[in-house]
């Protein structure tokens, strides 16, 4: 295990090492209240762009102050207070006022650090509204439930990509009475889209929108197969591993019901005279019950000898 040395000469080193995040802008103090670290910052003396007509302007027309949320530190909270300039721009035909961004660190109409805002989707992606609420409350981050499933709707939903393989089904949202078709990924099993119904024409439709699939695995539904048949006719149909076995195991389990009455329904046991057991009257001969499906039906089996 190799340890490295790391040495803080002074204490403005061990600030910009500990928010090494909020490097673009200049700490001026920091106060340690107790249950909380309060951070007084300012945004850098550089020029500004014009949201407008993208001029730049280092004018100063005023000063406005932004108090966020940053990640916490030592399981407190950490509060930034940063002092944000009001710009004029210069061309003659604009001359609006502006307050300055901080991108990568502050976002606009935000209470937050980007950073932060960053952890808090993480956490209500995986667990949503009250259990993100929760954790983040152990995590010295104050969020109620209402604004983390806010936070939640803010992300952006993942650019769809045209799946190659894909799993056809449907599922009851109402036993007997509301069905709906799920759609996913079938290399790697991720959930693509939910169709309302379970009817043709509705998997017709996105088919057509998504065009490039290659290969559908459904069951053995008939409305599915056409649907795929019209929408992608040199898509290849494939039979999924539970609905193959599954039908494996209904042929499998209905031979042996139809065979069941050609076994012996008798056995004799062994004399204790020590001579081999007499087999049953009926052995080596077929049972009428036997099912004329069974062309290659044989003689019952021999009889097995006593332990």
């Amino acid at each position: 295990m190799r340890v490295v040395d790391v040495r803080v000469k002074d204490v403005n080193e061990l600030v910009q090492t500990v928010f090494s995040g909020l490097s673009p802008l200049v700490i001026e103090d920091l106060v340690d209240e107790g249950e909380r670290i309060v951070m007084r910052a300012r945004t850098p003396r550089d020029t500004a762009v014009c949201p407008v007509c993208e001029a730049r302007s280092e004018r100063v027309h005023g000063y406005h102050w932004r108090t966020v949320a940053d990640v916490p530190v030592d399981e407190r909270r950490v509060v930034v207070r940063v002092r944000v300039r009001h710009l004029v721009c210069p061309t003659r035909d604009c001359r609006r006022t502006f307050r300055e961004q901080v991108p990568g660190v502050l976002d606009r109409y935000q209470r937050r650090t980007t950073r932060l805002t960053r952890q808090v989707k993480a956490v209500v992606k995986e667990l949503a509204g009250r259990a993100g609420a929760r954790l983040l409350a152990i995590l010295a981050v104050s969020l109620s439930r209402h604004t983390a499933l806010r936070a939640l709707l803010r992300i952006p939903l993942p650019t769809g990509r045209v799946p190659r393989m894909i799993g056809v089904d449907d599922f009851a949202l109402r036993r007997r009475h509301r069905y709906a078709t799920v759609i996913i990924d079938a290399e790697t099993h991720e959930r693509i889209d939910v169709l309302r119904g379970r009817t043709a024409d509705t998997l017709e439709a996105w088919l057509r929108e998504h065009p490039g699939i290659e290969i559908v695995c459904r069951d053995g539904s008939t409305t599915y197969a056409e649907a795929i048949r019209r929408a992608l006719p040199d898509a290849v149909q494939v039979a999924d591993r539970w609905h193959v076995w599954h039908n494996l195991c209904k042929a499998a389990l209905s031979e042996v019901k139809a065979h069941s009455a050609c076994r012996a329904t008798g056995r004799t046991r062994p004399s204790t005279t020590g001579s081999a057991p007499r087999p049953p009257w009926n052995a080596g001969t077929r049972s009428t019950g036997c099912s004329t499906r069974a062309s290659a039906c044989s003689s019952a089996p021999a009889v097995s000898s006593w332990p």
